[in-house]
């Protein structure tokens, strides 16, 4: 996907006014950085990275369902998990770089959306170009998470956890509408998560032409596993900040980790979770 993402960027010439290119002296610089041969490592490295950090997630809910340790958690949880084992900080000072390589890539998808470069902006493309944006906002604050974590001044009860936020929101005027508005993307993300699950959307981006038939298979049976149960844990995502917003109460609203912990306390919950993302 980066490789040629990226490779399409150097066809585009920016000095022409096209109208899918509003902003050419914004695009000019990102497109000079982008196009840099360092820039494609970097963003594979944030890749691996963000895979990375979601392997720790899925393998701490494993062990918490077979009962051998572990716990549901989020993204933050998972970087302090990992900064806590031998070699913890080296290991996630690689994955801070990652992260920047990816938050770096999730701002030129925003940007110059190199996967339809030269083709005509529409409501769509807009749309997806914010979610590149919110996307990059959220790894910016992750990396920063790892940073502190690193330098040993972050870590649990910074006041950023997902009820925090809400509490915040629901202080603002109309804000139960805006959390409930706010449920309510969540959750038609989670759906559009399982619709690209369900269609296999995401072989697009795969060079299937340089994968076996087997390998094909299993990348098109993960994938859809994996798309799945992120769209799962979404929809609950909204499902609880929309419970926040009716009752007005910022103590309903769950994060990632606090909605596998949701299935944890369902019979066979968290284990069917858990056999669904991995088997």
């Amino acid at each position: 996907m980066v490789h040629s993402a990226l490779f399409l960027l150097h066809k585009i010439d920016f000095n022409d006014p096209p109208m899918s290119q509003p902003t050419p002296d914004l695009q000019k610089p990102v497109r000079q950085i982008a196009t840099h041969p360092a820039f494609e490592r970097l963003a594979r490295l944030g890749y691996a990275a963000k895979g990375f950090v979601y392997f720790t997630i899925g393998l701490l809910a494993a062990q918490a369902a077979i009962g051998s340790g572990g716990s549901t958690t989020d993204t933050q949880g998972a970087l302090e998990a990992i900064v806590t084992q031998p070699f913890g900080k080296f290991l996630l000072s690689l994955i801070a770089v990652g992260l920047v390589g990816y938050f770096l890539w999730r701002c030129v998808q925003a940007i110059l959306d190199p996967g339809h470069a030269g083709e005509k902006l529409d409501a769509k493309r807009i749309v997806q170009r914010l979610g590149y944006g919110c996307s990059a906002i959220a790894y910016a604050g992750l990396t920063l998470t790892a940073v502190k974590l690193i330098l040993g001044s972050g870590g649990a009860g910074d006041g950023d956890s997902t009820e925090d936020w809400t509490a915040r929101l629901l202080a603002q005027p109309f804000g139960r509408w805006l959390v409930g508005l706010g449920g309510l993307v969540i959750i038609a993300v989670g759906l559009s998560y399982l619709y690209q699950a369900y269609k296999a959307k995401f072989l697009d981006e795969y060079r299937l032409d340089q994968m076996s038939q087997q390998e094909q298979k299993w990348a098109k049976r993960l994938g859809q596993i994996g798309m799945s149960a992120r769209g799962i844990v979404f929809a609950l995502i909204g499902i609880f900040l929309i419970q926040a917003a009716w009752q007005s109460d910022a103590s309903q609203a769950k994060g990632f980790g606090e909605a596998l912990g949701s299935l944890a306390q369902q019979p066979y919950g968290l284990g069917y979770w858990v056999w669904w993302r991995w088997v």
